[in-house]
């Protein structure tokens, strides 16, 4: 008779997730012995990490990832990236071990109390089967909420001594929507406002990327002959950053962004949060008497927007849509934004020297995974992405994601088949938050390249102490850490840059290497302003 595990390993096959991104512990081995052969055990050394290269690995492939975890000490280590995956939308089944059943009543070492409450409310469903026969079937539950949209990670609490039972008929698998389209009505009315406005911009989000549908949001741009702004904060890139039309990354604080769209009668806003903010800055949401509006696949998102009329809809279909709706118009183009001007080279280094030089020598189908919080208006300004899927961060704004993501997708580029090289932009201060996944990378021999910029300092916090004016905030230094020595440790190449013409030499070499490579990049330690 077949037993819940053989049940729960064949509905994996049936839906395509044969790859196990995890950190093994004692309750979760009923489920791992006698692992497939072809299933692939994707082994980070800490919870956290597990999480941050299956959301990575998600990202980059399109489908769904299964991250199995430890009990609560395990769940708990993972939660600040199951925030960030929550956030990233990003669908991931999450499933940890729970102690034997028999044996809950007493609350043994390594029960989980309450174990579906711990990950909420970061977790789009939450779940411990009443009977070992429903895990299956739980799990196709699970799959079916993940993917739907908004996608986000779900979890289930599954007792070790589940595996072993004889299992039921084993649940139907059933293919789930991932997609809706907009309401006609709706969409013709906001085709209508678009038509009649004046002077309207467009502010693209992550979700544009994720529908794959960078052309029809320069179709649209270009029928509406509009200027294009990424939201404040994205997480991916939604339109290629060197079209003309392009102007740049709003700020995440209201004064600032309401100020970028003045003159602007109409505010298009898809795929995205209406706004993401960090400092509080007063302000306007929009300009004054200017009309927002809307798309959004999150009724919620669409919900909590403090102005403007939503629309629910996938990006893409909205988009193509829309485009489609639009008449030609006669408006003069958008001015195209500024070049920015030439870097100062002196050694050490600024970070816009950094971020130049990295421009000059990027690869043309390169993905960049950054997490340099204070560094990041200087990437943003200097390398300018062209092609879709080529931008992965976190949405959370918790650190600890950007390194284990990079080693999901560089994995996620060797099982595709697509080998697009990734570079990782990671702080000294980020390097840290899960420096284990370095150790993944090196036994998967992932050709995956990780630029430290290394100020010694936790410089974003600076800034901000700046920004709110709360002088002699400690522990914002950084000192003697080796990120050499560290990155060696792990089992990766490493080498120190110091000038730009290294920098293009050292990424030549670590694009071609066999494995990982970590460039530690001394920078000033000037502290750029937040906004």
């Amino acid at each position: 008779m077949a037993t819940v595990r053989d049940t729960t390993y064949e509905l994996l096959r049936a839906l395509g997730m044969t790859t196990v991104f995890g950190n093994p512990g004692s309750t979760e081995e009923p489920f791992l012995h006698a692992f497939p052969d072809d299933f692939q055990y994707v082994h980070a050394l800490h919870e956290a990490s597990a999480i941050g290269i299956a959301d990575g690995y998600a990202q980059a492939t399109g489908r769904p990832a299964h991250v199995n975890l430890h009990t609560a000490p395990g769940t708990g280590n993972a939660m600040g990236n199951i925030v960030t995956a929550w956030h990233n939308r990003t669908p991931l089944i999450v499933t940890a071990g729970q102690q034997t059943r028999q044996m809950l009543l007493l609350e043994p070492r390594l029960t989980a109390r309450r174990p579906t409450e711990l990950p909420q409310p970061y977790v789009k469903w939450a779940h411990e089967p009443v009977r070992a026969q429903d895990v299956p079937a739980a799990l196709m539950r699970a799959y079916a909420t993940a993917i739907q949209p908004p996608a986000g990670p779900v979890f289930l609490s599954l007792p070790l001594d589940d595996w072993a039972q004889p299992a039921d008929p084993p649940p139907q698998v059933r293919t789930v929507a991932t997609r809706f389209a907009p309401d006609p009505d709706r969409l013709r009315q906001f085709a209508a406002a678009l038509t009649t406005a004046r002077s309207p911009v467009v502010v693209l989000g992550a979700a544009v990327d994720r529908a794959g549908a960078w052309e029809a949001a320069v179709a649209l741009a270009e029928r509406l002959v509009a200027p294009v702004w990424s939201a404040p904060a994205p997480e991916r890139t939604a339109f290629p950053e060197d079209h003309p039309y392009f102007q740049g990354v709003l700020p995440f604080a209201a004064g600032p962004l309401a100020e970028r769209l003045h003159g602007h009668d109409l505010v298009l806003v898809v795929g995205a949060p209406v706004f993401r903010y960090y400092p509080h800055v007063p302000g306007d949401t929009v300009p004054d008497g200017a009309r927002l509006l809307h798309i959004t696949d999150d009724p919620d998102e669409a919900a909590r927007a403090p102005v403007g009329d939503s629309l629910l809809g996938d990006a893409g279909l909205t988009l193509a849509a829309l485009a489609d709706l639009m008449p030609p118009v006669d408006r003069p183009a958008p001015t195209a934004r500024p070049g920015p001007p030439p870097a100062d080279d002196s050694l050490p280094l600024s970070a816009d020297a950094l971020f130049a030089a990295l421009a000059r020598h990027w690869p043309s189908d390169g993905v960049l995974v950054q997490e340099s919080p204070s560094n990041l208006s200087a990437l943003r300004r200097r390398l300018r992405l062209r092609r879709p899927g080529s931008y992965f961060t976190m949405a959370s704004g918790g650190l600890g994601y950007g390194l284990p993501a990079a080693v999901g997708i560089a994995l996620a580029q060797r099982d595709t088949g697509q080998h697009r090289p990734v570079v990782a932009v990671i702080g000294d201060g980020s390097f840290h938050y899960s420096v284990q996944a370095l150790w993944t990378a090196a036994q998967l021999r992932l050709p995956l390249v990780v630029v430290v910029p290394v100020n010694q300092q936790y410089a974003i916090l600076k800034a901000f102490a700046e920004l709110k004016h709360t002088p002699g905030v400690p522990g914002l230094d950084l000192p003697g850490i080796d990120i050499s020595a560290v990155a060696r440790g792990y089992g990766c190449a490493t080498t120190v840059v110091d000038s730009p013409d290294q920098l293009g030499e050292a990424l030549d070499v670590a694009l071609r290497a066999d494995g990982p490579t970590v460039l530690p990049v001394p920078i000033r330690t000037d502290i750029p302003p937040l906004l």
